[in-house]
């Protein structure tokens, strides 16, 4: 105990000498480090100033009843704050981000500190906040390294049900949670994008007010990003706790507009329909493509030996100015190319295989017992394999597919078949226990029925390493480096000193 108090004496006492020597801020000069709710209005401020088009960033509103709460780690919208609704919907507001602040400029904020949470390290990145006329100015993120992605590349979507475009990034490098994201033009403008509306899970959507509304029923804010139509954009830049990952592009937005495709459906095999294009603009040069074996002039579509099933006409502008217009349609057969066998579909007489085929890869929708089950998409369960074997064993969220009554009603509703395929599976033994499938131990008899009823790739990446800086000061000053690089030697000094007399 002697020794230890004996060094810490020598230690005071060199750093006793420190403090005469070496300068040091006033405690209201001491920058702290932490963490404030910034609103989405005060955090693109500054990421926006002198652009062509600068703008104050509004809050997200929310019609869902619970995504724009999901702010955890992990979460969907992770670092974001927000505000509920009496009816449940919610409103984020902005995002928990670092900040530097003097100790001054903090207490002259009083209680309108924007939640400030002090942390004990020096973040990576971090907006400086001073204060001005009483309010608090937070400045561009200060980012010592951003990372410049020459490797990642950019895939902008023009038909997607988000909005009007989306960008997705292909090859894109490591980043944490996306606090922010802002799209950079070569015509100097900067479009900021918020949570929910326009960033989700790394991808960047947006409305210019051709598609106003989105799937969940938010209505999608659009009145600033009229302009990034017809643009090209130079960088995509996002915002994590690290720091900037920036993208160079050369990417044009195709112009859209509120027009329409309508193509009449028709009965496969070889023949004709017809389609209609609905306010298009004039100088729109259509070109038009579908399939093979199809011929598109204007306003008609001929084909050969097409398959029932759905198709999707394409029309194009070849001067490059607009974007693609699409329009999905049906070509149907009143034929049933299967039948139900043992424990699977099969051909029927005089199907051939690849009309066989056909008709499995077009199955939309499966119905057990009066349960309709989808065939693909968000949720689809697989109950028809491939090669047209009935899986027993298929679950859905809400349990097995196959209950275990003993009897099932199936009823198969495949995309461009008028008729579905219905039949009965009539099980002759008792459904096996949980863990083992129907399949393995059930022999099956059955009846059949029809009833009638744009990438653009850029070039290498720089990126440098990040220190998270979590042991790191509370503090940083001007200066402060060198006492704690004196204290250093000064312990030194006393280890020698002890060592010396003993």
């Amino acid at each position: 105990m002697k020794k230890i108090t004996s060094l810490i004496s020598v230690t005071a006492l060199a750093m006793s000498a420190v403090a005469v020597i070496a300068p040091t801020a006033s405690a209201e000069e001491t920058v702290v480090y932490g963490t404030m709710n910034i609103p989405y209005a005060e955090f693109y401020r500054a990421e926006l100033s002198g652009s062509a088009n600068e703008y104050e960033v509004d809050a997200i509103s929310s019609a869902t009843t619970s995504k724009w709460s999901k702010n955890g780690e992990g979460e969907l919208f992770e670092g974001t704050y927000n505000q509920a609704n009496d009816d449940g919907t919610g409103t984020i507001l902005g995002v928990t981000y670092p900040v530097a602040v003097t100790h001054a400029d903090l207490d002259s904020l009083g209680e309108n500190n924007y939640n400030f949470t002090a942390v004990d390290y020096v973040p990576s990145a971090y907006k400086n906040v001073t204060v001005e006329d009483g309010k608090a100015v937070f400045s561009a993120v200060q980012d010592e390294s951003p990372v410049i992605s020459n490797e990642a590349s950019i895939k902008l979507n023009t038909n997607t049900p988000w909005g009007d475009y989306l960008i997705d990034v292909e090859n894109a490098p490591e980043m944490s949670a996306i606090y922010g994201a802002v799209i950079k033009t070569t015509d100097g403008s900067i479009y900021a994008m918020g949570h929910e509306a326009n960033i989700w899970r790394g991808e960047l959507a947006w409305s210019s007010g051709i598609k106003t509304s989105e799937p969940h029923g938010n209505t999608l804010p659009y009145e600033n990003f009229v302009g990034l139509m017809g643009s090209t954009i130079n960088e995509v830049s996002f915002i994590t706790l690290d720091g900037y990952t920036n993208i160079p592009t050369d990417t044009y937005v195709p112009v859209k507009f509120d027009g329409a495709v309508n193509v009449a459906e028709s009965k496969s095999g070889t023949g004709k329909t017809s389609f209609k294009t609905e306010n298009f603009p004039d100088d729109y040069a259509k070109s038009y493509s579908i399939a093979d074996n199809f011929t598109v002039t204007d306003g008609e579509i001929s084909y050969t030996d097409a398959m029932a099933g759905s198709y999707t006409l394409t029309v194009s502008d070849s001067s490059g100015k607009y974007a693609d217009m699409t329009a999905n349609f049906t070509l149907t057969t009143d034929s049933m190319p299967a039948v139900y066998g043992d424990k699977s579909l099969v051909k029927a007489e005089g199907a051939s295989d690849d009309d066989f085929a056909n008709f499995i890869r077009n199955i939309s929708k499966v119905s057990i017992n009066g349960t309709e089950y989808s065939a693909s998409g968000k949720g689809a369960v697989k109950i028809i394999g491939e090669n047209g074997s009935v899986d027993f064993s298929a679950s859905s969220r809400n349990g097995n597919v196959f209950d275990g009554s003993g009897n099932y009603a199936v009823s198969i509703i495949a995309t461009g078949y008028t008729a579905p395929l219905d039949f009965e599976i009539k099980e002759t033994e008792e459904p096996a226990p949980a863990t083992t499938t129907a399949e393995s131990t059930t022999t099956a008899t059955s009846t059949t029925s029809a009833k009638t009823t744009t990438t653009t790739t850029a070039k290498t990446t720089t990126a440098t390493q990040k220190s998270t800086g979590k042991e790191s000061p509370k503090t940083g000053v001007a200066d402060v480096a060198l006492p704690f690089t004196v204290m250093t030697s000064a312990i030194a000094t006393a280890f020698c000193i002890k060592k010396k007399n003993k």
